[in-house]
């Protein structure tokens, strides 16, 4: 048996490459870009007006201004300005040559058919222009690699000119579900059967966590069953979550079947209440979890060890923070084991809810975090500062 810190530096230690592909730009919403994207164009490529309103001289400002022509968004003739006069100009199109300053429509007069009046005191040089470039630069990076691929960020690529993206690949994952008690939810509940809870956790995790390519398998406690189904995991997916079956019962094949699909196990049981028969296993590039089957441990050891790896993984933020916190309540335990109790955090105090037994869900319902006693500590007292992991 190993402690926490052990195991999430064998995991660490254990992160594979990330493979990437190249994706059409509308594809790409939710990745992450795995190079600098650089512009092949200055952006705006000519100078622009920002506002509706009327471009001149800046030196002429105080002067009676001609106006000799109007330029919509979209004019491609350039169209020079001579001192003394004025160009009516609109948001998006470009600026005459000569022209360095734009005053807003709403701050001039018109005198008689074609004169303008600048009525702007506070008007300043280069006012409501945009200067080349001042979006993107030629040959510069626009966005950098290791960037979430967010609307506005794909949005961004197209305004530059980008219609492809190298990003890496997503993940996938496999969940396998071990337990020949287990049933749907919405079917007749039996004698010694139970409701199958944790896919619908796990699933739902994996999602928030930016997961989307999921395939989630249902087998007896068989071992043959085990072996064949994760061997064709193995094949699929990049990393496979058993849950169930990893402890050491009669029934309990997992630690088995990997072997015997030549899973590399890099421990087996950590020092930790609940989750102490949590399994952790390589094949080549795939990582392989074993989840113990009771719903509030399977969950809590997604938090601990594989949340934060899938963030290492993908580059996003995790679905989990750590800090402290105040306890507002004496809690023993015994010396031997790091306790994760199900907990409310506000305000900067934290509270260990009822039901702490590793089967109750109900309890983590509520939680809105995990106070951490650790493995040397007899619990803690009332206003102590402990350690808390904030689930988000």
């Amino acid at each position: 048996m190993i402690s926490i810190q052990e195991a999430q530096k064998i995991i660490n230690q254990n992160i594979p490459q990330r493979k990437h592909q190249n994706l059409p730009l509308k594809e790409a919403f939710g990745y992450m870009t795995s190079e600098d994207i650089y512009s092949k164009y200055n952006i705006p490529n000519f100078t622009q007006s920002s506002m509706d309103g009327y471009a001149l001289r800046f030196e002429d400002k105080d002067l009676k201004l001609k106006i000799v022509g109007e330029i919509p968004a979209g004019s491609t003739e350039r169209a020079n300005l001579e001192h003394g006069t004025a160009y009516r100009i609109f948001t998006g199109a470009p600026l005459p040559d000569g022209a360095d300053t734009v005053v807003m429509q709403e701050k001039v007069k018109i005198e008689g058919d074609d004169l303008l009046i600048i009525e702007d005191n506070d008007l300043e040089k280069d006012a409501n222009v945009r200067p080349i470039g001042s979006d993107a630069k030629k040959d510069t990076v626009a966005i950098s690699s290791e960037s979430y691929l967010s609307a506005a960020a794909i949005g961004y690529l197209a305004g530059i000119g980008c219609t492809e993206v190298q990003v890496y690949s997503p993940l996938s994952v496999s969940l396998i579900l071990t337990g020949t008690e287990l049933v749907k939810p919405g079917e007749n509940l039996d004698f010694g059967q139970v409701f199958e809870s944790n896919s619908y956790q796990l699933e739902s995790v994996l999602r928030q966590s930016g997961i989307n390519h999921i395939e989630t398998f249902w087998v007896k406690d068989d071992s043959l069953q085990v072996e064949r189904t994760l061997n064709s995991a193995l094949t699929k997916t990049d990393i496979v979550i058993l849950v169930g079956g990893v402890s050491v019962g009669d029934y309990d094949y997992v630690i088995d079947a990997a072997k015997m699909c030549g899973v590399e196990q890099k421990f087996h049981k950590i020092r930790q209440k609940p989750g102490k028969p949590f399994y952790f296993g390589t094949k080549e590039e795939k990582l392989i979890f074993g989840l113990p089957g009771n719903p509030s441990s399977a969950l809590t050891c997604f938090y601990l060890y594989i949340a934060p790896l899938l963030s290492k993984i993908i580059k996003r933020p995790s679905i989990t923070t750590e800090t402290k916190a105040i306890t507002t309540t004496r809690y023993q335990k015994k010396i031997g084991l790091t306790h994760f109790l199900k907990a409310t955090y506000f305000d900067g105090k934290v509270t260990p809810l009822h039901a702490q037994e590793s089967y109750r869900l109900q309890s983590f319902a509520e939680a809105n975090c995990l106070m951490i006693l650790k493995e040397n500590s007899e619990g803690c007292e009332k206003d102590e500062i402990v350690d808390i992991i904030v689930l988000k």
